[in-house]
């Protein structure tokens, strides 16, 4: 597909077609790259992406439990080294 380069304010862009932006998951937000005389524009995935569907799952599997029980848990620095108020 070719595209031409349009005047924006100081710079110059390229519109990207509609199609081409849904099939690469590209919104607001692209990582531009320079590589051997190419321009690569990708998509800026979400470190957290899908974490609520996960959270859902583990709690329908009941797999959302607290790792270190109810006990409290006392060390003696906690005593020496803190000043509690």
């Amino acid at each position: 597909m070719r595209a031409n380069i349009i005047k924006i304010g100081n710079s110059q862009g390229v519109r990207i077609p509609k199609p081409l932006l849904d099939q690469t998951g590209i919104r607001d937000e692209v990582e531009l790259e320079v590589e051997k005389s190419q321009i690569i524009i990708r998509s800026i995935s979400s470190p957290r992406a899908g974490w609520d569907n996960a959270f859902k799952a583990m709690a329908q599997n009941k797999d959302d439990n607290l790792l270190d029980g109810n006990e409290a848990i006392s060390y003696s620095w906690d005593e020496e080294e803190w000043q509690w108020k």
